[in-house]
C-alpha cells in the first residue's frame, strides 16, 4: 500500500537532555531522507520515536492508513545466541512478530474466545509482511548476495558465527526479503563492500514506500537521498533542505555564512549606539560641569544652565537607548564543536617497510596467496576487496603479525606502528576508558590521558565507563585518540570511517593530508578513497592481490 509517515512538532531526547525539538517532517511515498548531523544529535533517537518504538517528548507521529507497515533497522545487526539466519532475517523483517501474533488468536480462538476480528487483523498482517513464503524467497536473495548454500544454511547457519561483511550482508537480505510501506535505515552502508553498496543503492532506489535513512557515507547520501534532515547539534535546530545531498551541502554553507553575516552586522550595529550613546552621557556631564564652571557664583544662572543641558543631552540618550532596543536582536551562532587532531609521528622507517615473496597463508579454508609485494617509506596505499577476500589477512602478512605458510615476509626496521582495526579492538574488555587508554600510553599521566580524551569529545561521563559500553562511535574516537598520543611511521587503517559522523570523517581526511609516514588504507567510503591521495592501489579478490 502508499503510506504517509507525519512527524508534527517532535521533540526528542531524555528527561535531562533534550536533543531536538518543534521538529516536523512529512514522508511520503518515493521520500528518500537523509538524516545528518554530529554523533550525539538525536538520529537514532528520531529513528526510534518515527519507528514507534520510543514516545516523543512532545509532539506526535502518525501514519496514513493506521495500519501502515513500518519497519526500523537498528544499527547495530544485534544478534541472538542461538539464533539461525533465517530466524534473524524473520525478525528484521517483521515476520517472525506477525506469526507470533497470528498463533496466539489462533491459540485464542481455539479456547473458546471471541477473538475472530483480532484473528483476521492478525492474519492480514501476517500476509502483508510477507511471512508465508519468506523461507522460499530468503535462499534466493541470499545467494544473489553471495550467501548461498554452499556458504551457509539459513536454517541451520547461527548468526553468531558469520563474520561483520556476512552479517551486514544477512541485514541486506533482510531488506530485500522486508514488504515494509515505510523503512527507516540506521548505518545501513556499515561493513558493506563496494558490491553491497552497490546493491543497497538499487534497493533503496527501487523502494515503493518513503526511506529515512541516516548515514555517514557521503558518496551513498549523494546517490540516494531526495532530501536532507540535519539535526544541528551546535545551534539546537532542525532543518529539512529540499534537493539531493550536494544541494544540501551548498544550501549548508550558504545559510551559515548568512547566520554569520547577519549576527556581525547586528552587532556591529549595536556596538555603534551603545557607543553614541556613551558619548551623549559623557557630554550631558561635561556640560553640567562646564555650565558650573562658567556660572560659579550665580546659583539661579547655575541652576538653570545644569538643567537645559541635563536635559538635552538625556533626550538624545533616551533616543540612543530608544534605537538599541527596537533593534531586532539576533542570537550569535554557536560555534560547532570539531574533533581536531593530528597523527603522531615517530622517527623515520627503514626505507623499506615491509616486503613480501611469494607468500601464502593458509586460514581454515582459505588461502591468500602467493603474494609478492613491497612497502616503501612514506608510501600511501589504498585496499580495497570484497568482504571476506583476505584484506584483513594481507594486512596481518605486511604487518609480521602473521608468518607466511610458504614464501617470506619480512619488516623492515624501526618501525612504529599505529593502527585502527575494524572491531576497533584495542578498546574492547570491561576495563574504564581512562584506564584502558593509560595502559597503551603508561607515559601519560591520568590528568594527561583525561585531557586528551576531552578533546576527542569522551568527557566525564565517558572515561569512567567500561569500553564495551561505550558506543562504536565512541570507541572510534578513543582509537583516533591513541593514534595523536603515540608516534607511528606506518599507519594501518581498516574501515576507519565506520561510526564516525561525517565532521569527525573530515578532519580525519585532514590529518592524513599531512600525516607523511607509510599509509595502508582498507576502506569501502568512496568519498575517502578519492579526498585521501592514494601513491598506490591494491585489489584484494579471492587471496589474490592485484594492484591497480
Amino acid at each position: 500500500m502508499t503510506a504517509t509517515l507525519v512527524a508534527k512538532d517532535v521533540a526528542g531526547g531524555y528527561a535531562h537532555r533534550v536533543l531536538f525539538e518543534d521538529l516536523d517532517l512529512t514522508v511520503a511515498p518515493g521520500d528518500v531522507v537523509g538524516v545528518v548531523g554530529a554523533n550525539g544529535a538525536g538520529k537514532s533517537t528520531l529513528l526510534r520515536i518515527l519507528a514507534g518504538d520510543l514516545a516523543p517528548l512532545a509532539g506526535t507521529v502518525s501514519r496514513a492508513p493506521s495500519d501502515a507497515f513500518v519497519g526500523w533497522l537498528p544499527q547495530e545487526h544485534e544478534r541472538v545466541d542461538g539464533e539461525t539466519v533465517g530466524a534473524y532475517v524473520a525478525r528484521r523483517t517483521g515476520c517472525a512478530a506477525a506469526a507470533a501474533a497470528m498463533d496466539a488468536a489462533a491459540q485464542a480462538m481455539a479456547d473458546g474466545d471471541d477473538v475472530a476480528d483480532e484473528y483476521a487483523a492478525a492474519l492480514d498482517h501476517w500476509l502483508v509482511t510477507g511471512a508465508a513464503d519468506l523461507d522460499e524467497r530468503l535462499p534466493a536473495v541470499l545467494a544473489d548476495l553471495g550467501l548461498g548454500s554452499d556458504v551457509l544454511d539459513p536454517a541451520r547457519a547461527p548468526m553468531t558465527g558469520l563474520s561483520g561483511g556476512q552479517a551486514a550482508r544477512v541485514g541486506l537480505a533482510a531488506l530485500l526479503c522486508s514488504r515494509f510501506d515505510i523503512v527507516l535505515l540506521d548505518e545501513p552502508t556499515n561493513d558493506l563492500d563496494l558490491d553491497g553498496l552497490a546493491v543497497l543503492e538499487e534497493v533503496v532506489a527501487g523502494m515503493r514506500g518513503g526511506v529515512v535513512l541516516v548515514s555517514h557515507d557521503r558518496e551513498f547520501l549523494a546517490r540516494s537521498v531526495t532530501r536532507v534532515l540535519e539535526l544541528d547539534l551546535a545551534q539546537h535546530t532542525n532543518t529539512v533542505f529540499g534537493g539531493g545531498y550536494e544541494s544540501y551541502l551548498e544550501e549548508r554553507e550558504v545559510a551559515r555564512r548568512h547566520r554569520r553575516e547577519e549576527y556581525e552586522e547586528y552587532a556591529e550595529r549595536k556596538a555603534d549606539l551603545v557607543a553614541r550613546a556613551r558619548v551623549q552621557r559623557e557630554w550631558s556631564s561635561q556640560g553640567v560641569r562646564n555650565a558650573m564652571k562658567k556660572n560659579p557664583d550665580n546659583d539661579k544662572m547655575r541652576k538653570r544652565a545644569q538643567s537645559e543641558s541635563s536635559e538635552k543631552q538625556a533626550q538624545k540618550v533616551r533616543q540612543m537607548e530608544s534605537r538599541i532596543a527596537r533593534l531586532t536582536e539576533v542570537v550569535e551562532p554557536r560555534k560547532e564543536w570539531v574533533l581536531e587532531f593530528t597523527i603522531g609521528a615517530a622517527p623515520r622507517s627503514s626505507s623499506v617497510v615491509s616486503t613480501l615473496n611469494d607468500a601464502v597463508v593458509r586460514q581454515g579454508e582459505f588461502t591468500l596467496g602467493p603474494v609478492s609485494l613491497q612497502v616503501n617509506a612514506g608510501e600511501r596505499i589504498g585496499i580495497t576487496g570484497p568482504n571476506g577476500a583476505g584484506k584483513s589477512t594481507l594486512l596481518k602478512a605486511v604487518l609480521g603479525r602473521v608468518e607466511p605458510d610458504s614464501g617470506t615476509a619480512a619488516l623492515g626496521a624501526n618501525v612504529a606502528i599505529g593502527e585502527i582495526d575494524q572491531a576497533r579492538g584495542l578498546f574492547t574488555g570491561d576495563q574504564p576508558l581512562a584506564a584502558r587508554f593509560e595502559g597503551l600510553v603508561p607515559e601519560y599521566t591520568t590528568a594527561d590521558v583525561r585531557t586528551l580524551l576531552a578533546k576527542f569529545g569522551l568527557k566525564a561521563d565517558h572515561v569512567d565507563r567500561p569500553v564495551d559500553d561505550l558506543s562504536p562511535g565512541e570507541r572510534t574516537r578513543a582509537a583516533l585518540a591513541l593514534l595523536q598520543a603515540r608516534g607511528t611511521n606506518v599507519l594501518v587503517l581498516d574501515e576507519p570511517t565506520n561510526h564516525l559522523d561525517l565532521a569527525a570523517i573530515e578532519q580525519l581526511e585532514s590529518a592524513l593530508a599531512s600525516y607523511d609516514g607509510a599509509l595502508l588504507l582498507v576502506t569501502h567510503d568512496r568519498r575517502m578513497l578519492a579526498n585521501v591521495n592514494v601513491d598506490r592501489r591494491w585489489h584484494v579478490e579471492n587471496g589474490r592481490v592485484t594492484e591497480l
